[in-house]
């Protein structure tokens, strides 16, 4: 064999042994999800958004099936939000589903975050009272007892639907509490309303309790916005990755759009516990694709805008907040155009009116 010949095989192999080197020392990845709420009973689930649906469906898990050294692990938190604020601070993170005042908080207090897509952008709020409560509408809650769990995304609707009936949170009782210890409270007539969504349908459906108000056919500006972020520690190391679980949430977000799937949908968002005929009740007189749109619109940003100097002007954070950068919207633009879903999902301005693509 020609000296010159033998050497280019030598080098073919040495950069083939390189190769499978590194491949077979590529350091594995586990991907942390932590999802601003949790099922039933503590059940690992949640329901109503497409990102719930990413969980129950196994969308972010299929997206990575025969890659080995990628590991997807979920997180539910009780504490909603806040809780979600406190893990990616210490880490524990890599992406979140989470609502708009605990991420514009975490967002003022020096969070690095960046937000992908909506999720529940559209969420209407509910307020309950007993079902024999004198209480029957927005105004009827003054000086009285309402349990909320401050620093979510309920809280900041409450805001904007007491300021709208001419109150504010001073004119209240307000009780901090998590939406079980709400929804108990509220059955056992320990206080006078609760702010929340499903849980209080299923009390309503009971009859332990009466819905008195649901943002639900007011004014869209009133109702909870909520995303999916990655943090941008990981967004550096990992843009590829942060592509590919940008493309499962956008799958799970067209999938729990299409109406053909409603009943399929209510049933798997069912694993966390919340009966099929209360997801229906929330779900009644809306589509899917407004309730389930990724599109990060002009509504959803002014929201986060209103949203910051409503929480500065209200006392609930002290800073101002830097939205520059924060909305990263390449993965989503990127996705949508890779499952040519271009022009599937309707934009709103920032006015709440449909806005053509």
């Amino acid at each position: 064999m020609p000296p010159t010949r033998r050497l280019l095989i030598r080098a073919a192999f040495a950069a083939a042994t390189l190769i499978s080197a590194q491949a077979a020392g590529a350091d594995p990845v586990t991907i942390r999800i932590g999802y601003a709420a949790i099922g039933v009973d503590n059940r690992p689930f949640a329901e109503g958004t497409s990102a719930a649906t990413a969980r129950a469906g196994n969308f972010v898990e299929d997206e990575f099936k025969g890659a080995p050294d990628i590991k997807v692990e979920w997180y539910f938190f009780k504490g909603a939000g806040p809780a979600v604020n406190e893990a990616i601070a210490n880490n524990q993170l890599d992406f979140a589903y989470q609502g708009d005042l605990p991420s514009i908080i975490g967002r003022a207090n020096g969070l690095k975050t960046k937000l992908l897509l909506a999720s529940g952008a559209h969420k209407p709020t509910y307020i309950a009272s007993p079902i024999d409560s004198v209480v029957a509408s927005i105004k009827d809650l003054k000086g009285r007892k309402v349990a909320v769990q401050r620093g979510t995304n309920g809280h900041l609707s409450l805001i904007k639907v007491l300021e709208a009936n001419g109150l504010a949170e001073r004119d209240l009782q307000i009780l901090n509490m998590d939406s079980a210890t709400a929804n108990a409270a509220l059955a056992a007539k320990e206080i006078d309303a609760a702010v929340g969504d499903t849980g209080l349908i299923s009390l309503a459906e009971k009859k332990l309790a009466k819905i008195v108000y649901t943002t639900k056919g007011d004014d869209p500006r009133f109702g909870r916005y909520a995303h999916v972020l990655v943090t941008e520690a990981f967004e550096t190391a990992h843009p590829d990755l942060t592509q590919r679980v940008t493309n499962a949430f956008v799958r799970a977000a067209h999938w729990s759009s299409e109406e053909a799937n409603r009943q399929e949908l209510l049933e798997l968002w069912g694993k966390s516990g919340t009966s099929t005929s209360v997801l229906a009740e929330f779900f009644a007189g809306e589509t899917l694709k407004y309730r389930n749109t990724p599109l990060i619109d002009e509504l959803f940003i002014d929201q986060y805008r209103q949203a910051a100097a409503k929480s500065k002007e209200f006392g609930l954070l002290r800073r101002d907040v830097d939205f520059n950068g924060w909305f990263e919207t390449k993965y989503l633009d990127a996705a949508i155009k890779d499952l040519k879903l271009e022009g599937y999902w309707t934009p709103y301005d920032a006015s709440g009116k449909p806005r053509a693509n």
